[in-house]
């Protein structure tokens, strides 16, 4: 029966290269200078031999240093999620971190096993996307004494970094939009608001704008993901009382986009004709779909480059005051909200 080969340590390397383990670990941490020539080749030709491989989480931990950093994603299957992710790891790279990316799919049970694994893996930082996050795993976080920054979601009552986009200016940007191509009847169709800051910021703000003309019609309505019943008699009703206005609807999150545009296509209304439509994150499909929907696009992986940036500055001891990192988004216009003759 073959066994596998034991894994050599540094003691083998000592005594490979004829010396002690102190002058190996010397060799390993750079400090060349002590060392002479004659004992330097012995060490590398010992590791070479040996194909030796030192921990690096033991060392780390000996310097009280791991270089690992926490990421905890609600939901992967999101393209937001996505594209932060890869941001996220970019400047992890940069600054030779090492990412430990745990994604809690939406449940409790997986949110708090992960809280509890970061810890015990001793990551020096947390990068949080907490959007879906139960309760009671955010309350955890807020237990938590670890350097951490919050993507797009703000915790009640938690003083913490944030990046994420400028929600008031770009829900303002989009809503002129459509004001600007003719539309008169506007109606912003949502997930369930709760405690979510970035849907209730980007609602608040569509709501302002919508107020400075009262003489034009301002809707909102909430609907949960999956509730296809209740999504199409909400677009039904609101393009039968505003056929003529004309009407379009703008739409909180690219999750949520792609089930208002199904279920146009169920309600056989065409968008950029009967109906405008804009959503909220770029999607790749959104160019294919019929005359292409236009969106708001978030610059997601810069926001996930400075999260993890940001986190690394106070894993470095800033102690400035926390703060929102916000960024601007840009709107990706195509025929869905094409202007309408006056």
């Amino acid at each position: 029966m073959n066994r596998r080969a034991a894994k050599a340590t540094i003691s083998d390397v000592a005594k490979a290269a004829n010396t002690g383990k102190t002058s190996v670990s010397r060799y390993l941490n750079g400090e060349l200078e002590v060392l002479s020539a004659d004992l330097k080749t012995r060490i590398e030709s010992a590791i070479a031999t040996l194909n030796y491989r030192p921990s690096q989480m033991a060392r780390g931990l000996k310097r009280g240093r791991t270089k690992l950093i926490g990421l905890i994603i609600a939901d992967i299957t999101n393209p937001y999620s996505v594209n932060v992710l890869s941001g996220i790891e970019a400047a992890c790279r940069t600054h030779g971190f090492t990412l430990l990316m745990c994604n809690t799919n939406n449940e409790i049970d997986l949110e708090k096993h992960y809280l509890n694994l970061l810890n015990s893996y001793q990551v020096e930082g947390v990068v949080v996307n907490a959007v879906g996050m139960r309760e009671a795993a955010l309350n955890q976080l807020q237990q938590s004494l670890l350097p951490m920054t919050l993507i797009d979601r703000k915790i009640p009552d938690f003083d913490c970094d944030v990046v994420g986009l400028d929600n008031h200016a770009a829900a303002i940007l989009a809503t002129e939009h459509l004001l600007d191509q003719g539309y008169r009847a506007l109606l912003f169709i949502s997930e369930p608001l709760g405690l979510v800051n970035t849907r209730l910021e980007r609602v608040h703000s569509f709501r302002q704008r919508m107020a400075r003309q009262p003489d034009l019609t301002a809707e909102q309505a909430e609907v949960a993901l999956g509730d296809n019943a209740r999504l199409d008699a909400v677009l039904s009703e609101f393009y039968q009382r505003h056929r003529t206005a004309p009407c379009a609807v703008m739409v909180v999150n690219g999750a949520l986009t792609l089930q208002v545009a199904r279920a146009l296509r169920r309600l056989n209304l065409n968008w950029g004709e009967q109906i405008g439509l804009l959503g909220f994150d770029e999607l790749e499909w959104a160019e294919l779909a019929g005359v292409g929907i236009t969106t708001l696009k978030q610059p997601t992986w810069q926001i996930g480059y400075a999260a993890l940036e940001q986190v690394l500055k106070r894993i470095a001891g800033d102690e400035q005051p926390k703060h929102d990192q916000l960024f601007s988004g840009e709107l990706i216009v195509r025929g869905s909200t094409k202007k309408l003759r006056q």
